[in-house]
């Protein structure tokens, strides 16, 4: 009799014979790792490695924490299935204290997922992105981690610090710093349909020129895609001193938002690059005259510029306060799209080199001049020059704006007493708000930078 039962044992392992092995390698884990068990069955495992914590098997509510100490090397995959209800979270033990060093990486894949807490620095990326969230993954969060100058010795080796595929995924209150090799530092990919991806209170930090292309700090889609459109929301972000290319932000798809960010002392540009229809609305652009600095670029069809601050921006012609860019004659999707119907309204312009630039960047191959430009009710304050034409636009629309100190045009009148200085920003009387940096948490919790941005 015992001899049939194990026999039989022995023939069921043999026909599931990976059912069992994870079986049994599920139950040598459960050994090794602290496990407790709340009132509604969810599960809390501590975890000391990648290797535990890859070969957990998690159910909707669990929770993974990740021991204090540094994780040398680690690529982990956070593989796993939550529900809006029941999220599963991986989470620092102490936020901030679990450190990701050497050659480590993460990857998100799956739904209603959230890792909190976590710190990558001391080392780089031998090959995958540092933090990818995969093509099928949707729902889910990085909120309250840093990467900081996780850069590899070669500065022509291209990788990305954080990718986001999949949709409905959102990066927060994350510290994301000191990039200084190839590649856009975040990257929202597309396919065919809108992936409704939300950035917002992070702290992008200073990354130095990298004198070519593709050192754009976010870019949204790519020319493959940019007739497509995505849905991004890019909101209350600081952008610190981020100089990689001319396009600080490359909006390269359509119907996406940047809204209420801070772009300080940022030598280049938030630029429509590619796509239709986004919006680039009451963010803060503080140039300080420090060489290069930019504000808005546009190129495409019905883009908003609305409500924008922009102060002291020291850039001309494509780096322009705001430039309106002509295009190519037949473009193909990686080339210069004519700008159409651009609504430009409701900014205030402080002592910067160029307010508006019409037709920028008209060459032997930038013929096609703008069709359709709307600049009203904009307000400008000592402007090295008010208005350049570098090309005529068809159907351009300057009404109703308002200057103080320069020479009146067509479209302006003097500045009446609609403005007043409020927390050192020019703002409408009938709409003063404190700028939100100075009242919300932007960047992790456990992370005190001590930082400052001053009106210079």
């Amino acid at each position: 009799m015992k001899l049939n039962f194990y026999a039989s044992l022995v023939l069921i392992c043999g026909l599931q014979y990976s059912s069992c092995a994870k079986a049994i390698e599920a139950d040598s884990l459960s050994q090794k790792l602290q496990v407790q068990v709340n009132a509604i069955g969810a599960k809390t495992y501590t975890v000391a490695n990648a290797a535990e914590l890859n070969a957990l098997t998690l159910a909707p509510g669990d929770k993974v924490v990740m021991k204090v100490g540094e994780w040398k090397s680690q690529l982990i995959n956070f593989k796993a299935k939550g529900t809006a209800e029941n999220p599963i979270t991986l989470v620092a033990e102490t936020k901030g204290q679990v450190v990701l060093t050497g050659n480590s990486n993460l990857k998100i894949d799956g739904e209603w997922l959230v890792v909190d807490g976590l710190s990558f620095k001391n080392g780089f990326s031998l090959k995958d992105d540092v933090v990818i969230f995969t093509k099928n993954t949707s729902n889910s969060r990085l909120t309250n981690t840093s990467i900081e100058n996780y850069n590899p010795n070669d500065k022509t080796v291209d990788y990305k610090w954080v990718s986001l595929y999949g949709k409905r995924n959102r990066v927060d209150h994350c510290s994301i710093s000191g990039k200084t090799h190839q590649g856009t530092t975040l990257v929202v990919w597309l396919d065919d349909k809108p992936n409704y991806h939300q950035i917002d209170h992070n702290y992008f930090g200073p990354r130095p020129d990298l004198e070519n292309n593709g050192g754009e700090t976010i870019r949204i889609g790519t020319s493959t895609y940019s007739m497509n459109d995505s849905y991004t929301t890019v909101e209350n972000n600081i952008f610190d001193k981020c100089n990689g290319e001319i396009e600080i932000i490359s909006i390269k798809s359509g119907y996406n938002r940047i809204l209420n960010n801070l772009f300080y002392e940022c030598a280049g540009t938030v630029t429509f690059r590619h796509g239709n229809n986004s919006e680039v609305s009451n963010n803060y652009f503080i140039g300080n005259n420090l060489t290069n600095t930019g504000g808005v670029r546009i190129i495409g069809e019905n883009q908003k510029v609305h409500g924008n601050y922009l102060y002291k921006i020291s850039g001309r012609t494509l780096r322009s306060a705001i430039s309106v860019m002509n295009a190519y004659q037949n473009p193909a999707l990686n080339d210069y799209w004519q700008v159409k119907n651009a609504d430009i309204q409701n900014n205030i312009i402080v002592s910067s080199k160029e307010a508006f630039v019409l037709g920028a960047g008209k060459d032997d191959k930038r013929i096609v001049a703008p069709n359709g430009v709307t600049i009203t009710n904009n307000y400008v304050i000592n402007p090295n020059a008010l208005l350049v034409s570098q090309d005529e636009p068809k159907n351009l629309k300057i009404e109703n704006n308002q200057l103080d100190g320069g020479t009146l045009i067509t479209g302006f009148v003097k500045m009446g007493n609609d403005l007043q200085l409020s927390d050192g920003i020019w703002q409408k009387k009938t709409a003063l708000k404190k700028p939100f940096w100075l009242n919300t948490v932007v960047g992790p919790d456990w992370k005190k930078d001590n930082r400052s941005f001053i009106f210079k």
